[in-house]
């Protein structure tokens, strides 16, 4: 088959005008008849992989999926791209069964999903079924060395034997060197040719935060995204709920789901964040790989990870479509200490408590994260990434000698018998009961630290044990010890460098019930609404008509016929003729609405501009018009830039229009004028900026 035909399919079908990384060279070895081991990051298309070869192929494809909600998603969506697909499972009634049995038999289906329990429900038709493809998605549930293993699984060795001159495609998001080795052996697969996907998703912002209170933190991030879906995990089920309903409380639409909830909660709470009626799940890692939702735009760590592929895994649910989102994790000492103990008590303790460190150490690091994430992956890269919270603010170091010292005295003083939050409160005087009780106020270095508020020496001695000086010790009450490296901080001069601690701004004004933004005038909020009425009526998740990418692309292109729809990413021949019309009607009346209110401005402009040039002062104009003053002064910066003759330094001075031109560089040219008034600590005025920002406009327009 020629590349040109792959790609028509492509097009017709899935909408694409071209294949993501490795897509293309997976599907030609699969059409090739190869057995083939496909490693491709969350969100890197591996769907396509075995969806495309099945519409070339002449018999069924075979997907083997582990969970009843991917199957869904993914079913939904072939047939809103006019596939036929189907699955099979236990949840469905013997006539559902029965009835794609026969679609099989008949050669309507062309790809059939299964979960691998329920394999003897087709088990007796295999024999009067042509089988082209075989896939198995989350292949590493096959591994006992893979991180999600799954019993089935190991029983799909047989299908090799079964079907010989079969291909079969196995796909995951992550596995190591040995993962793979145990993937390949234990499917049988014959000489597969393994691909291995860059792991780097550069549309992923990566941030690590103190756990300061996160809650506020968490209820600020998620006002500021009043119609992005999200994703927050938590360690415990207990959490979930209690987080679930804090955000309730204050109007935002979020529920808990863990494996302790009962099957029709879980099952209706997965449903509503499938389907946009529910904007954030508060969640255990018991949610997420059934996920197939395109539109998470961001995903919270409430608590530490147990390990890095987990944490991949979990923050690869966000932005599937490719658009920016946003991870954050909170670290704090308290999840270390409790991911200790889990990890030490469990099976392969060893293996897990040196995964904790990994993970651990990642959240700790003062270098490019993107890096470090790629390199546990074995993925060498030399750039920064420019995505993540070090890349964005390198951190600040100074000389950190005489905390250091305070600090490692403190904890000798103590002989290296208290946790962390006591060795603080040594420092810092504290005069409770437990310090009076055992008589620390009268150790020589009681209340050295008193200089420094209790969350600074937190994360100073946090960062002494990641250098080195010191360490927990874990298996006896979290006691802080010195090491031999104390000595030479101790007795020999050696200097220590610390970072600035950043402190996280937490806005003191109280929340109020019901108060979180909304955004409702752009066409891509337009667009969404739409989307999500046609996903209403068809029983289908919203981003299975069009994904966010597409939609945003119709909001910067506004296609106003077939052809230039048809042009859209995600737009193939049969969302065109389902949902053409729609959106094409939606965005021409839009853009109709956009000129009428262009047309109302320039009204209103020249009604300022006429009063301004008969000789009206600013405040008259705002008087005699019955507007804003801020407004006037917006009316005479949009005429300016257009080329009317308004003298504008009579507002504003040229020195105050130099130190704004140094805040836009700082700044980074913001699209907001809020940045540039915080930086000014509110002593320039809305007004002088919006004038200041079109002087500047119309220079650089001259230039």
């Amino acid at each position: 088959m020629t590349q040109t035909i792959l790609h028509a399919k492509l097009k017709d079908h899935f909408g694409f005008e071209k294949f993501r990384p490795n897509q293309e060279e997976i599907i030609n070895c699969v059409l090739s008849g190869q057995d083939t081991l496909a490693i491709m990051p969350t969100g890197g298309g591996k769907s396509i992989c075995f969806q495309l070869p099945a519409l070339v192929f002449p018999g069924i494809t075979l997907v083997i999926s582990p969970l009843i909600a991917l199957m869904k998603d993914q079913v939904d969506s072939l047939k809103a791209n006019g596939i036929q697909a189907c699955f099979i499972n236990s949840s469905q009634s013997e006539e559902e069964r029965q009835f794609y049995i026969e679609s099989l038999q008949s050669n309507i289906i062309k790809l059939v999903y299964i979960a691998p329990e329920s394999l003897s429900f087709l088990d007796n038709l295999f024999n009067s079924l042509t089988i082209s493809l075989i896939a198995i998605d989350e292949a590493h549930c096959i591994s006992a060395w893979g991180h999600d293993f799954r019993p089935a699984y190991t029983n799909l060795g047989y299908l090799k034997k079964r079907f010989p001159s079969t291909p079969i495609l196995a796909l995951t998001a992550t596995a190591d060197k040995a993962t793979r080795k145990d993937i390949s052996e234990q499917l049988n697969l014959i000489n597969p040719k393994i691909f291995i996907a860059s792991f780097d998703r550069k549309n992923l912002s990566l941030e690590v935060r103190p756990a300061l209170d996160r809650v506020k933190q968490i209820i600020d991030f998620i006002q500021e995204k009043p119609n992005e879906s999200g994703i927050v995990y938590c360690l415990s089920r207990k959490t979930t709920e209690e987080l679930a309903e804090k955000l309730q409380k204050i109007g935002i639409n979020a529920k808990a789901y863990h494996a302790g909830l009962d099957n029709k909660i879980r099952s209706t709470t997965q449903d509503e964040f499938i389907s946009d009626d529910c904007q954030v799940v508060c969640a255990t890692i018991a949610f997420g790989m059934g996920i197939d939702k395109s539109n998470v735009r961001w995903v919270i760590h409430y608590n530490l990870p147990k390990n890095i592929e987990g944490y991949y895994q979990e923050i690869g649910r966000a932005g599937r479509d490719g658009l920016p989102s946003e991870t954050v994790l909170f670290e704090s000492y308290g999840d270390v200490i409790q991911l200790q103990k889990f990890a030490s008590q469990g099976l392969n303790a060893e293996v897990q408590l040196a995964k904790l460190e990994r993970m651990k150490q990642y959240a700790d690091a003062l270098s490019c994260r993107r890096k470090i994430l790629l390199s546990y992956f074995g993925e060498l890269v030399t750039e920064n990434c420019g995505n993540c919270d070090i890349c964005k603010n390198p951190p600040l170091f100074f000389d950190g000698t005489v905390i250091a010292q305070k600090a490692l005295s403190a904890i000798t003083r103590l002989q290296e018998t208290e946790p962390l939050p006591v060795i603080i409160d040594f420092l810092r005087g504290s005069k409770n009961a437990y310090i009076y009780e055992k008589g620390y106020q009268n150790l020589k270095t009681y209340g050295i630290g008193t200089d420094l508020s209790w969350f600074d020496w937190n994360q100073y001695l946090i960062q002494l044990i990641n250098l080195g000086y010191c360490e927990i010790a874990f298996h006896q009450q979290n006691k802080i010890r010195v090491t031999a490296f104390a000595k030479k901080v101790l007795f020999e001069g050696e200097k220590v460098q610390l970072t600035t601690v950043q402190k996280i701004t937490i806005d003191k004004q109280e929340i109020k019930e019901g108060k979180t933004k909304t955004v409702t005038n752009s066409l891509f909020e337009i667009l969404r609404k739409l989307r999500y009425e046609i996903s209403k009526e068809e029983s289908v998740p919203a981003y299975v008509i069009f994904s966010d990418a597409a939609l945003r692309q119709m909001e910067t292109e506004r296609p106003m016929s077939d052809q230039d729809l048809l042009a859209i990413d995600g737009v193939g021949k049969a969302k065109l003729e389902k949902y053409g019309d729609a959106f094409i009607k939606t965005i021409i009346d839009f853009h109709k609405s956009k000129v009428v209110k262009r047309k109302k401005e320039a009204t209103t402009y020249k009604e300022t501009l006429e009063l301004y040039q008969n000789g009206f002062s600013v405040e008259d104009i705002a008087q005699k018009r019955k507007l804003g003053l801020s407004t006037i002064m917006s009316h005479l910066a949009k005429l300016y830039v257009d080329g009317a003759a308004i003298d504008l330094s009579q507002f504003i001075t040229n020195q105050e229009v130099s130190k704004i031109a140094e805040a836009q560089i700082k700044l980074e040219s913001p699209n907001t004028l809020k940045p540039y008034f915080d930086y000014f600590e509110e002593k320039i005025d809305y007004g002088k900026i919006r004038l200041a920002l079109a002087i500047l406009e119309k220079e650089n327009a001259v230039i």
